[in-house]
């Protein structure tokens, strides 16, 4: 059963059920033979994504026997906050689901519904490297797997979103239908081949990723200081993890960004405090524990002077941009 919530992201929800279609039969005929599934809802209506575009909700919920389906997979919307808001309405679904033995599937977003319905309690989970700062911060003590593009652990899977949801299910399919039958299709969607869960995104750090040993220290330094961003670590603890000197990691860094590693993780967290204002309403305190700093005066004298006005300027103007049409 596939259950978009309101606003959800339309790249992983296309994917996945594209992949299910073109697995479901032979050729292209896109009939429920291998495997079957419906789109779920409240309530009959329309659905409507991130993008404008809606989907119609074939089944409500109360039409549905749980106990008939295999997996329940929730499709998150566009912000964290968005898929915390929908808890009240749909945490019931998900309790209900989960007591008839329904594996549970959080895409993008929708594991901070599971969290936050206490259905993530002694599990682990995968997300999208954006949102793992303000999950850590709401969740402290979900263990997150920021290695992963998707996660089955026990009866909760959870994918990063994207066309990592292609991936997981490849991977759902292989274990009901077998890898042939789960990999049919790939090259229609032109995909080259499902990548496994620990598979790295080279398009994360792509100036960092440098066929020499110099550009792999940099691409690890970069990847743990966006798994530490909210953590009091200092740049002579991260060179000590990855086993070189502080000097040697500035000059890398210098090298290859024009900056030092102190600078460059400085810079990192100001573009993350940038987003979060723009994407959420979170206060200027709590973003400021997602980054590590605990002094929000000193959080908005550095912000002010990286990006020209204060955080608060930025939250309240009018942001213009070129609209193209397609």
């Amino acid at each position: 059963m596939l259950l978009p919530l309101p606003d959800f992201n339309m790249l992983p929800f296309g994917g996945f059920l594209d992949k299910l279609r073109l697995s479901a039969d032979e050729e292209d005929h896109s009939q429920q033979r291998y495997c079957t599934w419906d789109i779920a809802g409240l309530e009959p209506s329309m659905i409507t994504s991130s993008c404008g575009v809606s989907v119609a909700v074939q089944k409500t919920i109360d039409e549905i026997e749980l106990a008939n389906y295999d997996y329940l997979v929730v499709f998150g919307g566009r912000s964290a906050r968005g898929s915390l808001e929908q808890t009240g309405q749909y945490s019931h679904v998900l309790r209900k689901a989960a007591a008839r033995g329904v594996a549970l599937v959080s895409i993008d977003n929708a594991c901070f519904l599971f969290a936050a319905s206490g259905l993530l309690n002694n599990h682990s989970v995968a997300m999208h490297w954006r949102h793992v700062p303000e999950f850590r911060t709401i969740f402290p003590r979900i263990d997150i797997r920021t290695e992963l593009l998707y996660c089955i652990d026990r009866n909760r899977i959870s994918c990063a979103g994207g066309r990592a949801a292609i991936d997981l299910a490849v991977e759902l399919l292989s274990r009901h239908c077998g890898r042939t039958r789960a990999q049919k299709g790939l090259a229609d969607m032109l995909v080259d081949e499902a990548r496994g869960q620990l598979h790295q995104l080279k398009s994360l750090d792509e100036e960092s990723r440098i066929n020499t040993t110099a550009g792999r220290h940099v691409g690890r330094a970069i990847s743990l200081m966006r798994q530490l961003l909210a953590e009091q670590k200092t740049v002579d603890e991260l060179a000590d993890t990855l086993a070189i000197s502080r000097r040697q990691l500035d000059r890398l860094f210098k090298d290859h960004f024009g900056k030092t590693a102190r600078e460059y993780w400085a810079e990192m967290r100001m573009q993350h405090v940038h987003w979060r204002i723009v994407n959420s309403a979170h206060s200027l305190q709590y973003l400021a524990d997602e980054v590590g700093i605990q002094d929000v005066s000193y959080l908005c004298k550095v912000f002010r002077k990286r990006f020209g006005l204060s955080p608060n300027q930025l939250r309240k103007q009018d942001m213009p941009g070129i609209t193209p049409k397609l």
